[in-house]
């Protein structure tokens, strides 16, 4: 019996080891190799990339970092090259690595989801092997799409010539005398329909899971509200999309009617093959039964009829990571009685006060002051190069005075931070682009899309917010093209905290002014620097 009981012992010694090995190679599995932030860093250092481990930030400059430290940075961390067109906010692997249970049918898996705070990537992003300065933006007779686009048969001016045709616009043109201006197209691809909307004075915001647009911004219209206020779209584009409008109770189709200002167009074209599909049918009916001109109707139907309104206290214009509803958003009382939105045509557009100036309270001359570029490109005049400019984005647009006073052929998205006065309304009104966001987290764009970003007190604000300076930092250089152009304009606490960690992040300081149009009391100056090119040493092999 003793000798049993013995090996009895042993036996559940060894299965209570096995099990903890095997819980230990789990806790391995899930937690150490799903560490994609800290094996992305290795990974560049065992390639070479980011200078001296003793030279390297640690994890903990992700935390608010302060004058008074008496830290100056020698190096980030580089990721590895596989990580050269990360968006963290909208990657696969970070989805798969955090089992998040997500309805692929409803497309969460290609919405924002952005790192926690210990996963987040401290490292900078390199330029993919091989990268070379982008070419200048061609003149707008140059733009070229191979086969016209690939959604146009016949290529993509034709196709807007014959939807301008379709609608009796004046000449076949389709911006309509400058009445139609801004364009919300789905299903971009390379976005050939923008591209030649360039020429009609048109802006189309193009939104797509995966492609790059002119101009894009990446998402789907999956469960949450797309970051545009209500009422800011002129014509609404679908083209072979084949999107199922009517699921969830015409949840999409509600939410592009939210975007579209009254009397505005939804083109929903498909190919022949589709000209007679019962589907597609359905869908162009309801769309039609829904933009009415005035709010008349909709009150005029019985009660119990489907879709509902939508609740008064629901703010049409709140986005930020708001789930969508199946409801119809009624017309503004402005929009209703006048039967339209009261815009000027392009270009007046630009500097015409507009109606929904009222909702903020503010005066006519609050938004005809423009910000002042002057001193701006007293800076940059040195080092800029004609044509190299195109994309740029002020991240802390207001009403868009910085972007109303460019008189250059350039794009800007104008972002209206998330918590703030939602003035982004506005800013469509001028005939302007942009979208909502909250700079706590990372942009929805590729790295390397922007030519120059124009910080306001961004970096301050982010500061108040208890978010991470140095994670903007980090997003800034993620987002801007090598060889281009920071405009900061802050405090000079920050400005001086900033030079801090040029060395670390590639950045050379171009110039520093006084801020003249700042308070009296304020000590805001302009601080302008520039990404500089460098390329990894696997870039440098490959280009041998």
């Amino acid at each position: 019996m003793k000798g049993r009981s013995d090996g009895g012992k042993k036996k559940r010694v060894i299965a209570f080891v096995c099990v903890a090995a095997l819980v230990l190679v789990f806790v391995y599995l899930f937690y150490g190799s799903s560490d994609h932030r800290a094996s992305a860093i290795e990974y560049g250092r065992k390639l070479g990339l980011g200078g001296d481990e003793d030279e390297t930030i640690q994890d903990d400059t992700s935390s608010s970092f302060g004058l008074d430290d008496g830290f100056t940075p020698r190096s980030f961390s580089v990721c590895d090259d596989r990580h050269s067109e990360l968006i963290p906010c909208i990657d696969r692997n970070l989805i798969y690595q955090m089992r998040l249970k997500l309805y692929l049918s409803l497309m969460e898996h290609y919405e924002r989801h952005c790192p926690p705070f210990e996963r987040r990537f401290n490292c900078l992003i390199p330029p993919p092997n091989g990268y070379k300065i982008p070419i200048k933006w061609p003149k707008r007779d140059k733009i070229n799409f191979p086969g016209g686009g690939t959604n146009f048969h016949y290529g993509a001016d034709k196709y807007i010539a014959s939807m301008a045709n379709m609608l009796n616009f004046p000449n076949n043109v389709l911006n309509n005398g400058g009445n139609l201006r801004t364009v919300f197209y789905v299903g971009c691809g390379v976005d050939s329909f923008g591209g030649y909307l360039l020429s009609s004075d048109i802006l189309a915001m193009s939104l797509a899971p995966n492609d790059r647009g002119i101009p894009a911004s990446l998402g789907v219209l999956g469960t949450k509200k797309l970051p545009y206020p209500s009422r800011s779209f002129e014509l609404a584009h679908c083209s072979r999309c084949r999107i199922d409008w009517l699921q969830r109770d015409g949840i999409l189709l509600l939410k592009l009617d939210r975007v579209l200002r009254l009397g505005g167009y939804f083109a929903y074209s498909s190919p022949e093959a589709y000209a007679q599909d019962e589907e597609d049918l359905r869908i162009w009916r309801e769309m039609s039964a829904l933009k009415p001109l005035t709010n008349d109707c909709y009150h005029e139907r019985e009660p119990g009829t489907q879709p509902p309104l939508c609740r008064s206290d629901n703010d049409p214009d709140a986005v930020w990571g708001v789930n969508m509803e199946a409801c119809i958003t009624p017309y503004s009382d402005h929009d209703h009685k006048t039967k339209g939105s009261g815009l000027a045509p392009w270009a007046a557009r630009l500097t015409s006060p507009p109606p929904r100036l009222a909702d903020f309270g503010y005066s006519t001359g609050m938004f005809e002051k423009n910000t002042r570029v002057d001193s701006y490109w007293e800076l940059l005049s040195p080092r800029i190069k004609a044509d190299t400019v195109r994309n740029i984005m002020d991240m802390k647009a207001s009403m868009g005075s910085f972007a109303a006073a460019l008189k250059e052929d350039v794009w800007v998205m104008n972002v209206v931070p998330e918590g703030g006065p939602n003035t982004l309304k506005l800013i469509y009104d001028r005939g302007l682009m942009g979208a909502v966001h909250s700079w706590c987290e990372a942009f929805s764009t590729y790295p390397r899309t922007y030519d120059l970003l124009h910080a306001w007190d961004i970096i301050s604000d982010t500061k108040e917010k208890r978010c991470s300076e140095v994670d903007l930092l980090l997003e800034m250089y993620r987002i801007l093209r090598p060889s281009e152009f920071v405009i900061i304009r802050d405090r000079q606490r920050v400005v001086d905290l900033v030079k801090k960690y040029l060395k670390a992040l590639h950045w050379e300081e171009v110039g520093t002014n006084i801020d003249s149009d700042s308070d009296q009391d304020s000590d805001n100056v302009v601080f302008i620097v520039q990404k500089k090119l460098w390329l990894t040493s696997e870039s440098l092999r490959d280009m041998e």
